[in-house]
């Protein structure tokens, strides 16, 4: 019966699950054709950062080792990414450009912090950050544009395990006997 009820709260779950759409990593006016391949760059590093924090749950997905790896590969390319692009919000925005990047800067992270997902999402990062170890030196920013579309799309995927986790509110918990009832001097541990 806890079962039936289950699965049917899961229904409902799913059913109350609003439509996300992925972050975008475009949308920024007047780019050139350098700006953007930074950008996807600086969003691919981005979602693996996120990942790096928030997929921590699990050590097979090895989302620490694979994300300091990465930086290590390719560290200049990440680099020539994050010049490139506080020098597109310097040129747009002026005296303004450095807080305008750290607001850009901010706001991709956060477009990738996920808990609906979170199970596709860290399972579609640990995937990309390996096969990215792969990738020569220079060639990221082409890896990073063929793959950024399906990466956001693991952020739209929730897992029906996951609209099953455990809810505090359908624990029992035991009622404890009170190991000093009426013994004057008896200490509770």
């Amino acid at each position: 019966m806890l079962a039936l009820a289950l699965l049917g709260n899961a229904g409902a779950v799913a059913a109350q699950t609003p439509q996300k759409t992925p972050p975008k990593t475009t949308g920024l006016e007047g780019l050139n054709q350098k700006e953007a391949r930074a950008n996807s760059t600086w969003s691919m590093r981005a979602g693996l950062n996120v990942a790096a924090l928030q997929c921590q749950f699990s050590p097979f997905l090895m989302s620490v080792n694979n994300y300091n790896a990465f930086l290590r590969q390719h560290s200049d390319e990440l680099a020539d990414s994050f010049k490139t692009m506080t020098g597109y919000f310097v040129r747009t925005r002026g005296k303004a450009g450095q807080r305008a990047f750290d607001t850009y800067a901010t706001r991709t992270n956060q477009g990738y912090a996920t808990f609906d997902a979170q199970y596709s999402f860290c399972e579609a990062a640990a995937m990309l950050a390996r096969r990215a170890l792969a990738v020569p030196k220079g060639s990221f920013a082409s890896f990073a544009e063929a793959e950024l579309a399906q990466f956001r799309t693991s952020l739209l995927t929730p897992v029906p395990s996951q609209l099953l986790a455990p809810r505090l509110e359908w624990a029992e918990v035991p009622v404890l006997k009170d190991p000093c009832p009426g013994k004057p001097g008896c200490r509770r541990r």
